[in-house]
């Protein structure tokens, strides 16, 4: 299993060889949302053991949001990834990166583990309720489903 900065620190890095600036805070969570979804579609299990937290705006992580808010989060040098982690992280960017975080904060609530964690917080609020583990797994495994359907029609 990764380390949660380590797998945020590679797709920073990735985001900025991609498109020549550093990627905003808001995006990052975003993708590390897909990134924990496309491991447990790929593998059948998480990327990094973090859990996300249902905020106004989408998931989460309080490790990135902290590091962020410290300043240290741009001083994290990528240590080698394990695994296909490489293949997971690519897979998620092709899909995710060039999309604004405003985009990917919209489709992050059509989420039901986003969803579930929500349960009963006002939508102007944050919220420390985490999203439960085997919720990302459900959302994944819808995922899976529809990518097999879109393949089987020749549509993927």
């Amino acid at each position: 299993m990764e380390k949660v900065l380590n797998v945020a620190a590679h797709i920073a890095q990735e985001y900025f060889l991609q498109y020549g600036q550093q990627i905003d805070e808001m995006k990052l969570h975003k993708l590390m949302y897909f990134a924990q979804r496309e491991s447990l579609i790929q593998t059948g299990a998480p990327l990094f053991s973090a859990t996300f937290y249902g905020w106004k705006y989408g998931p989460v992580l309080k490790e990135i949001r902290s590091a962020y808010k410290d300043g240290t989060f741009t001083t994290i040098t990528p240590q080698k990834l394990i695994g296909n982690c490489s293949v997971i992280l690519e897979k998620v960017l092709e899909e995710y990166a060039a999309k604004d975080s405003w985009s990917l904060s919209r489709l992050t609530h059509g989420e039901m583990s986003w969803k579930n964690s929500r349960i009963g917080i006002p939508e102007e609020q944050n919220s420390d309720n985490p999203m439960k583990l085997e919720d990302i797994v459900a959302d994944a495994e819808r995922i899976k489903s529809r990518r097999k359907m879109l393949n089987e029609l020749g549509l993927a």
